[in-house]
């Protein structure tokens, strides 16, 4: 058997380039060949009559990207991936995420979408804040559709600051979204692997409202609630992850509330602070779900 690792290849993070190492001694101690590759994108063109490749031909691909084209064009030529195109196309676009899980039994914050404005020199409406205002009160948060590590989150704690960050991200793919207080910056990440909770971590930051460690939180061991475990398995189910971090907020009487799910969420921080090998655990994921989906 023999697998693929993508990764972006600009301005990569280390900690996907460690998630991608660690995946790979992972697969190898089980005698799987994999290669890790960031240049996909610059090795494929597409024409006429197909899309043509060097890339050597894989019995799997572990997607670490988000480029939406790529994944695309590897599932229409046949491969699997985890996760798949639209799995990671979903989870990418917060909004497309909160529109998924909709309707769907799961609790998350109340959400208004920003109308994307196409030019710069356009005036935001004032009336607009009043609304969201009415919507959501204040504080609000305020959320650029595409980001990671916290980045694009902002919280307005008055009508002058929420017309500013309307401003600045008006041209962005944007949504709003109501403040939960219960306990602040302070979250639960929870990795899914194959539709089972199989390590979580309470993330805390005492400094800022969002718990990322990109933004100075610290990551420590929590025993899962059956209330949460059962929510961050459902949101992987719906939204069809093979792999996933789910970001869960307390609510009232610590009801699970779900903030974001990361269809790559890194895994350098939660090994460290459970000491759950959870490379590992997806590497026999992929393994087995391979052999299974062989056998069919």
């Amino acid at each position: 058997m023999k697998g693929l690792i993508f990764i972006n290849p600009y301005l990569v993070p280390s900690e996907s380039v460690y998630q991608a190492e660690r995946l790979k001694q992972e697969f190898n101690k089980k005698g799987v060949d994999v290669e890790i590759i960031s240049d996909a994108s610059m090795r494929i063109a597409v024409q006429a009559d197909s899309a043509k490749t060097d890339l050597p031909k894989p019995d799997f691909i572990v997607y670490l990207d988000k480029d939406k084209y790529l994944s695309k064009v590897f599932e229409k030529g046949g491969a699997r991936l985890f996760n798949s195109h639209n799995a990671v196309r979903i989870c990418d676009d917060k909004a497309e995420t909160y529109i998924a899980l909709a309707g769907r039994g799961i609790k998350f914050p109340k959400t208004v979408f920003g109308a994307l404005c196409y030019r710069d020199d356009l005036e935001i409406k004032e009336e607009w804040a009043d609304k969201i205002i009415s919507h959501l009160n204040l504080p609000v948060i305020v959320k650029e559709s595409y980001g990671s590590m916290g980045k694009g989150v902002y919280k307005a704690e008055n009508k002058e600051e929420l017309l500013s960050i309307m401003r600045a991200v008006k041209t962005k793919p944007h949504l709003f979204q109501e403040y939960i207080p219960t306990k602040k910056g302070v979250d639960v990440r929870v990795i899914v692997i194959g539709g089972v909770a199989v390590a979580s971590m309470q993330r805390i930051n005492e400094n800022d409202f969002r718990s990322n460690v990109g933004q100075g939180g610290r990551c420590e061991k929590v025993e899962l609630s059956p209330r949460f475990r059962q929510v961050a398995e459902r949101c992987a189910s719906i939204l069809g992850l093979d792999y996933c971090g789910v970001d869960l907020l307390y609510g009232d009487d610590e009801e699970p509330i779900v903030c974001e799910v990361n269809s790559n969420a890194f895994i350098g921080g939660i090994e460290s602070a459970t000491g759950v090998n959870v490379a590992e655990l997806y590497a026999k994921y992929v393994i087995n779900t391979i052999k299974a989906e062989k056998q069919e």
